[in-house]
């Protein structure tokens, strides 16, 4: 069986292929999230990564969500949060204890499944804004869709974390309809 652990490496994994396809000249280049361009959600993403690394043990992240994480290499910003992240969730604690997020306190499993949604949903954004949509991990976008669809999502249909969901057409690929629920308008 597959843990909830598994799946944040495999995302941290898949994404990072997507971030390594990102040249330097696309990162002005718009996003499916409204006033970011790629550089700002990317920053965003390393930035998320590091923080709840540093929640899950106990260290200091070394800045805010929005600080420059990314200062001048992209690329070797989310290898290292990648690392950090990794680390991170293979305690043996990661999924017994509290986390503290941006809107409260949350059980290690919720706060898993909140990170999961984060590194996939960022970066199947990203692969949108770079058009390098094959690089999606298409399974992924679709086991993470069931879950979400089977869960309470609307608790975190607000305002800063995910809009309502936007209609797409039932065909469309995975990652399409996973971006779609979580209120992403198509570019």
């Amino acid at each position: 069986m597959t843990s909830i652990v598994d799946h944040i490496d495999a995302a941290i994994t898949a994404t990072g292929r997507i971030v390594d396809a990102i040249p330097a000249d696309r990162l002005p280049a718009p996003t499916l999230c409204e006033k970011w361009d790629v550089r700002t959600e990317l920053n965003h993403l390393v930035g998320g990564m590091r923080i709840f690394a540093a929640e899950l043990t106990a260290t200091d992240p070394g800045g805010e969500h929005e600080s420059d994480w990314l200062a001048a290499d992209h690329h070797a910003a989310y290898r290292t949060a990648a690392t950090l992240d990794r680390a991170a969730w293979h305690r043996p604690d990661a999924l017994t204890g509290t986390v503290r997020l941006g809107f409260g306190p949350v059980p290690g499993t919720l706060a898993a499944m909140i990170h999961l949604t984060e590194v996939l949903v960022h970066g199947m954004d990203l692969a949108v804004a770079i058009d390098r949509e094959d690089l999606i991990d298409q399974r992924a976008a679709t086991d993470l869709l069931e879950i979400l669809r089977d869960n309470d999502f609307d608790a975190f249909r607000q305002p800063g974390m995910f809009g309502p969901a936007v209609e797409l057409a039932a065909v469309a690929p995975a990652h399409r309809r996973l971006l779609a629920f979580t209120g992403r308008e198509q570019l």
